[in-house]
């Protein structure tokens, strides 16, 4: 059986069932110091004053600065192929108003 050979330059990356399935998260918040980037993705719900953290990532910033270069790729590919992103203006922080009816029991 002949082994398949890797190409220099190609990385093999494994996806989890688990990590593919992703983690829904509709506010981040990012700070740095000297020497990292953290990037904490949140989930807020309606009428919940209380927001939990899905996720956490930390970045060196140099790695900050090429996911904003392809960020920055992807948004231009993906406003190309499907138009203009509209509402980038930033909301007050937090934005908490979802529009939605106060829960009553």
């Amino acid at each position: 059986m002949a082994e398949k050979k890797q190409e220099p330059n190609q990385l093999n990356i494994e996806l989890s069932e688990e990590v593919a399935e992703g983690i829904y998260s509709n506010l981040a918040i990012i700070s740095h110091s000297n020497s990292e980037f953290v990037v904490d993705f949140i989930r807020m719900v309606p009428n919940v004053p209380k927001a939990k953290v899905k996720s956490r990532i930390i970045l060196t910033p140099q790695h900050a600065k090429r996911l904003l270069v392809a960020l920055n790729d992807n948004v231009k590919k993906f406003e190309a192929q499907f138009g203009v992103i509209t509402g980038s203006e930033q909301p007050p922080f937090p934005p908490m108003n979802f529009n939605t009816p106060k829960a009553q029991a």
